[in-house]
């Protein structure tokens, strides 16, 4: 979930530090560290809060030295506190480090380092004392050697110390790669230096390196050299900037035409050969099962509505749950959605599906992640960089690509008319702002759908959650009279998605109108918000580009901070 970056290099490491730490905030916004080296002196500067309050506050640029490491936290072990920001040091402060992932067995670790002294709640903090102990015995790469033996858990880290001009980076199952130019930067993901280099080496679980501004050597986990290979990466994903609008999530929502228009021309030319590839595979597979987490999941949910239409056996999992209900043969394809490619729970079941000899196919939207590198295809979705914590375009596209398949597979729709559709949502703001206002000071939504709209559902009260601090439930029409109606009093606010004039929809807003609810209506020829669709498929993708400005319009009628929501990060990279 945090963001890590190192630099090592000729020119002041901390602007370098600064800005890839920047571009890495959407991984966690909790605190914020710096630690550089100089005249064999580490100096740490941290506290909480986002890098611009921060860095406002502690003047990050002021740190001296070229060689030195940064970290964006977002809080697992340990409250939200300066003492639990990273970089942590050891006792004798003369051992940096950051990291990203968890030591699980960190108390057992802790116990045998009983003679330092630990001033955190962070499982991190371990690491530091572990090398400060390992390093009175042993050389620093004699250390890495004995802490990939002895750690249990997940973790990309970077180590610097005072006596050396090297970086020490290990990784096991956390996102870790390295950009290569002049100088050497190591980081969670190639966005953070995607504007300084083209050129990356990528992290194996397992694999430590040694860095400097000169050189790098990797080492697998007993000390061998490894040798690896330099990818010239081509990164489609412009920084994103706030340009007129308010937040990001707004200006994201507005983008969703230009890259539904992207993804499908890619989807003709670019990414041709793999479309086709990836169809074929369908029809030689005797199952389809996608594995997904959040957002990624309901948009699988709909993917498998679409091929279920086609006649495909196709089923979706939720990632953290994947190996305890998957059925996986030889002739399964497994189907992964995920927005960073670096979701651990992902990750994790495609461990499994691996080891069940599945064919794996990446949907992602970030290229030369661990997802999509784990996969025997991969399909880019073309989002482009998202910044606002929300997925908003990732979905969107997510289910274009899976209409796009359907569509190859007899489903009767048509995609080139789509982003006209959604600019027609967005000419309905100011409607569904007028509502939000109204919604904006209730405790409780229920979103109901049935059929292509359950998913829709799932996806409006998962935003309206997360963005707008309001408990929503996101539920099945059918499943509305087996106990979830008890919750239903004057005034409660249930949104419905009535597709195609469906009765038994309209049953259900019968139902919670004469409990008393304030009924509203997402709908294709009635309702208080009507889409220009008399289309299943189409109606998913325009009732959740509704969801997602109610929600925008709600949060910022509450004043809530839109773009990074509290206890949330963009890339779950953890347990």
């Amino acid at each position: 979930m945090c963001g890590i970056i190192g630099y090592a290099g000729k020119e002041n490491a901390a602007p370098h530090l600064l800005h890839g730490i920047q571009r890495l905030e959407y991984r966690g916004y909790d605190s914020v560290g710096m630690a550089t080296l100089n005249n064999q002196k580490l100096t740490v500067l941290k506290d909480v809060g986002t890098v611009s309050e921060v860095d406002k506050k502690l003047h990050f640029t002021t740190l001296p030295g070229t060689l030195g490491i940064a970290h964006t936290r977002w809080a697992t072990h340990g409250g939200v506190t300066k003492t639990n920001a990273h970089p942590h040091l050891s006792c004798d402060k003369k051992i940096a480090i950051v990291h990203n992932g968890i030591i699980e067995n960190y108390k057992e670790l802790t116990e045998k380092l009983n003679g330092h002294l630990f001033i955190s709640e962070t499982d991190s903090e371990v690491i530091a004392h572990y090398f400060e102990e390992k390093l009175k015995s042993k050389t620093m790469k004699e250390a890495c050697i004995a802490f990939m033996k002895d750690i249990d858990g997940t973790f990309a880290i970077l180590v610097i110390k005072h006596d050396e001009n090297n970086m020490y980076a290990l990784r096991r199952d956390s996102p870790l790669v390295l950009g290569v130019s002049q100088e050497h930067v190591i980081a969670s993901d190639l966005y953070t230096f995607s504007d300084k280099t083209k050129k990356a080496v990528f992290f194996e679980n397992d694999e430590f390196a040694i860095i400097s501004k000169e050189k790098y050597q990797f080492y697998d986990r007993t000390g061998k050299e490894v040798k690896k290979k330099v990818h010239e990466f081509i990164w489609e994903q412009e920084e994103s900037k706030q340009q007129q609008y308010e937040h990001f999530m707004m200006k994201e929502i507005m983008e969703q035409p230009a890259v539904v228009k992207r993804l499908l021309l890619s989807l003709k030319t670019d990414q041709k050969d793999n479309f086709e590839k990836l169809l074929k595979l369908i029809k030689e597979s005797h199952k389809i099962v996608f594995v997904a987490s959040g957002t990624s999941y309901h948009a699988t949910l709909l993917g498998a509505y679409y091929l279920h239409q086609c006649e495909i056996e196709a089923q979706t999992l939720i990632a953290s749950e994947f190996e305890h209900f998957a059925s996986i043969e030889e002739d399964t394809l497994v189907i992964a959605l995920s927005q960073s490619g670096e979701t651990m729970d992902v990750i994790d079941a495609l461990k499994y599906a691996k080891s069940k000899k599945a064919k794996i196919v990446a949907v992602v939207n970030v290229p030369y992640s661990t997802v999509q590198r784990m996969s025997d295809l991969s399909i880019n979705i073309l989002a482009g960089q998202e910044v606002c914590v929300a997925a908003t375009k990732s979905f969107v596209n997510q289910v274009t690509l899976l209409l796009s398949i359907a569509q190859h597979f007899g489903f009767d729709v048509s995609l080139d008319e789509l982003p006209e559709k959604i600019i027609s949502v967005f000419k309905r703001a100011p409607l569904i702002e007028k509502i939000a206002k109204e919604l904006a000071p209730t405790r409780d939504i229920y979103v109901l759908g049935r059929g292509l709209s359950y998913p829709v559902a799932r996806e409006i009260a998962l935003k309206i959650k997360e963005i707008s601090y309001i408990h929503a439930e996101g539920m099945m029409g059918g499943e509305l009279k087996h106990g979830t109606i008890a919750l239903i009093e004057e005034g409660t606010p249930v949104i419905s998605l009535v597709c195609n004039h469906d009765q038994a929809m309209l049953s259900n807003v019968k139902e919670v109108e004469a409990r008393g609810a304030k009924a509203i209506i997402i709908g294709t020829e009635i309702g208080d918000i009507v889409v220009p669709t008399n289309h299943d498929g189409t109606f998913g993708i325009l009732a959740t580009v509704v969801g997602q400005l109610l929600t925008y319009y709600i949060a910022k009628e509450k004043g809530l901070p839109i773009d990074k929501p509290r206890n949330l990060a963009k890339s779950v990279t953890v347990r």
